[in-house]
């Protein structure tokens, strides 16, 4: 059994980053990142604070626009379009969860598609759907990172049975739509789908983003597998852990990640991958689709 290690091959691609963030140097490109928070909720600030460490140490810039806990759903569309128009942002990334009186979707949409570093954009998520493999430059932040994962441990994609289970905007629904681009074949579960054991025991990869502490043990898993766990939950004794039971699962799969130091290193890594695809665009150093 290995245990993938997301906190190693997020700093090999950092690396990676470092270099193309230092050829845009070289034509006067800084890659720029605004932050848009709202409020103070303090796993927000610890996230917040992940990106503006990794920016800073990729060399890229981070404005923090910390926006008051009451703002105005309207108020805070006049904030984004300021972002939109001003030409020295690359990408624009409002910080999730918001207020319960601000219509998430809604802000989504006003993103301006060519800076929307998180791929949340609906043009952005069509094109993930309908374009083909080459053509997709801007990836969903933590799906893409489950993909860097199973390339650099050399796990094959192509022609196995992926089975995600959570049908999420954020991970379910794009992590189906890169393991299909990678031609596996996708099964997408959800909390309607009947016999969840028996379908995920059928996979070759198993994805598990349900955010339910420790629900997927050994009677899921098919010996051999890969097993990544996105979950970042609490156990009874609030101690951290995944949707996965690790104990159990590592004892019959092939790969497995762990929680914390998995999944969770990729995000923030991809989001700056993401910021230099969308500054690359932006300046016509890439061909739009």
């Amino acid at each position: 059994m290995v245990i993938i290690d997301g906190k190693k091959i997020s700093n090999e691609i950092s690396e990676q980053l470092k270099s193309q963030i230092a050829l845009l140097k070289t034509e006067n490109i800084v890659p720029k990142l605004v932050i848009i928070q709202i409020g103070s909720n303090p796993a927000s600030n610890v996230y917040v604070r992940n990106k503006i460490r990794l920016g800073e140490k990729l060399g890229v810039k981070i404005q923090l626009q910390k926006l008051l806990e009451n703002i105005t759903n309207d108020d805070l569309l006049v904030e984004i379009q300021k972002f939109n128009n001003d030409k020295s942002i690359n990408g624009i990334l409002v910080q999730m969860p918001l207020p319960p009186h601000i219509n998430e979707a809604n802000i989504i949409a006003h993103i301006d598609p060519s800076k929307d570093v998180d791929c949340f954009h609906l043009e952005n998520i069509g094109k993930l759907w309908t374009a083909r493999k080459l053509e997709v430059h801007l990836k969903p932040c933590t799906p893409a990172g489950i993909i860097e994962l199973l390339k650099h441990y050399n796990i094959k994609i192509s022609e196995q049975k992926a089975v995600v289970v959570g049908r999420s905007n954020i991970v379910g629904k794009p992590m189906a739509s890169l393991l299909l681009l990678d031609d596996a074949t996708v099964t997408l579960c959800h909390s309607k789908t009947q016999r969840l054991h028996e379908v995920c025991k059928e996979a070759d990869i198993l994805i598990c983003a349900v955010g339910k502490a420790n629900m997927i043990d050994s009677s899921y898993v098919k010996p051999g597998a890969t097993v990544i766990d996105v979950g970042m939950n609490h156990d009874v004794n609030n101690q951290l852990c995944g949707d996965v039971d690790f104990k159990s699962v590592s004892k019959i799969a092939s790969h497995i990640t762990p929680v914390p130091g998995g999944v969770g290193p990729m995000t923030v890594t991809m989001l700056m991958k993401n910021l230099i695809e969308l500054t690359k665009l932006q300046n016509h150093l890439l061909e739009k689709e």
